[in-house]
C-alpha cells in the first residue's frame, strides 16, 4: 500500500457494520475532500455489488464544519474552469451515485456549515442530525454556479418545488431549526454531540434488521412515482415477503417471547 493509499484510506474506514466516510476536512477550509469522495465511492462500489457487507453509512466532515462545499480556489486557479468543474462534478456524481444506490440506511452529522455540495450531501442522506449552530445554504448562486449533487432533484422532493426555487434563486442560509421543520434535518441535539449522535445512531441501526429497511428504503423510492394502487400492491409483497425472512421470523419471535430481537 502506498503513502497515498494509507491516506485515503483514513478518510474511509469500516468498524462495527458502520461505513464512515470524511467528506471533509479542515484543509482548504472544509471544502469538498475529493480524495475522500473517490476512496468512498470505491468503498461504496464493493457494498453495492455485494463484496463488502455493512449495516449503515455515516457521512462526517471533520473539523468546525461539515462541508463548506467544493473548493473555490481550486476553480479560480484552473486554466479551463469550465473543464475542471465539470471533472470535478464527475468525481462528486460518481459519489452520489453509488451513495443513492446503498440500500442501508445513510446517516450524517451536520455541525456546523454545509454549503453547496455539503447541503447536497444532507439531502442525500436518510437521517441528518445537526445542532442550534448548523446552517445550511445552497452557495451555488453567489459564485454563478448552479447546483451538482443531485440538489435540484433531492431538494424539492423534501421541501415541494415552490419552496426549492425561493431556497435555490435567494441562495438562502437555513438554520438548524429551520432546516428540521422543512425536513432537510431529521433533529437537532447539542452542537458538541452532533457526530457522537450520528455516530451511535449509525451503529444501532448497523445492527438492527438490515432487510427490513431495505425495503423501507425501496418502498420509499417507488412511491414518488407509483399510484396508491401500486404502492398498496409493493407493499403487500414487501410485508409479506418480511415475514418470512430471517429478520422477520426472529422480530415476531422475539415479541411473543418478550426478548429484545436480535438481528445479526
Amino acid at each position: 500500500m502506498t503513502d497515498s493509499d494509507d491516506h485515503n484510506s483514513s478518510k474511509v474506514d469500516i468498524e462495527d457494520g458502520v461505513l464512515r466516510i470524511v467528506v471533509a476536512t479542515e484543509a482548504a477550509g472544509a471544502s469538498l475532500d475529493l480524495e475522500g469522495i473517490d476512496a468512498g465511492t470505491s468503498a461504496l462500489r464493493a457494498v453495492d455489488s455485494g463484496t463488502t457487507t455493512i449495516g449503515s453509512v455515516l457521512l462526517i466532515g471533520r473539523g468546525p464544519n461539515f462541508c463548506a462545499g467544493g473548493n473555490v480556489r481550486d476553480f479560480a486557479g484552473a486554466d479551463d474552469r469550465g473543464a475542471f468543474v465539470g471533472s470535478v462534478a464527475d468525481r462528486f456524481h460518481a459519489f452520489v451515485r453509488e451513495l443513492a444506490a446503498v440500500t442501508v440506511p445513510i446517516v450524517a452529522g451536520v455541525h456546523g456549515w454545509a454549503a453547496g455540495a455539503g447541503m447536497s450531501l444532507v439531502c442525500l442522506t436518510d437521517i441528518a442530525i445537526g445542532g442550534p449552530s448548523t446552517k445550511l445554504r445552497p452557495a451555488y448562486p453567489s459564485i454563478g454556479f448552479t447546483p451538482d449533487g443531485g440538489m435540484s432533484w433531492t431538494l424539492p422532493r423534501i421541501v415541494g418545488s415552490g419552496r426549492a426555487t425561493d431556497i435555490l434563486l435567494n441562495d438562502s442560509i437555513i438554520n438548524g431549526e429551520e432546516a428540521v421543520r422543512l425536513g432537510i434535518l431529521s433533529r437537532l441535539v447539542g452542537d458538541d454531540i452532533v457526530d457522537s449522535e450520528a455516530e451511535r445512531l449509525a451503529r444501532t441501526l448497523a445492527v438492527g434488521p438490515t432487510s427490513a429497511y431495505r425495503g423501507i428504503k425501496s418502498l420509499l423510492r417507488a412511491s414518488e412515482s407509483a399510484t396508491l394502487t401500486q404502492q398498496l400492491d409493493a407493499e403487500a409483497a414487501s410485508i409479506s415477503a418480511a415475514a418470512s425472512s430471517p429478520a422477520g421470523r426472529e422480530g415476531v419471535d422475539a415479541f411473543v417471547e418478550k426478548r429484545r430481537p436480535d438481528f445479526s
